[in-house]
């Protein structure tokens, strides 16, 4: 039987866990599934540059599709498009999804994207999986 002192400590450490929480990976998976987009890319050319806010971080990637398994806005392996997106800075203990990567040159990978407005920007959709498979 649990004593009182025993079960505030165990919702006390409990709860401290869930403060470092994660997104469970079906939360990943189900966004992978929606994204209108699901690619094989290899990223030719990377900037990143400091963000509109302390902390963050804009990147700007080009990459080339080498395959295409789902698309909305008609890509075609060949086509060269640039994914735009934001890297924020996260305290530590921050509780929430995990952080898009920063894409490196000569990167191969798959991409779950979103068109970004008219032009052809892509945008990540996945959070931390949007350049991983599980």
């Amino acid at each position: 039987m649990m004593t009182p002192l025993r079960k505030l400590v165990f919702l006390v450490v409990g709860s401290c866990a869930l403060v470092h929480a994660e997104l469970p990976p079906s939360a990943y998976e189900a966004k992978q599934k929606a994204a209108p987009e699901r690619l094989k890319i290899e990223v030719m050319r990377v900037d990143v540059e400091p963000g509109e806010q302390p902390g963050q971080q804009r990147v700007v990637a080009a990459a080339l599709i080498s395959e295409v398994t789902r698309t909305a806005s008609g890509l075609v392996p060949g086509q060269i498009i640039d994914i735009v997106y934001t890297v924020t800075e996260r305290p530590s203990g921050f509780a929430g999804p995990g952080e898009v990567p920063i894409l490196s040159e000569r990167d191969v990978s798959v991409a779950y994207l979103v068109r970004s407005g008219e032009n052809a920007v892509y945008a990540p959709v996945a959070g931390v999986m949007s350049f991983r498979d599980f």
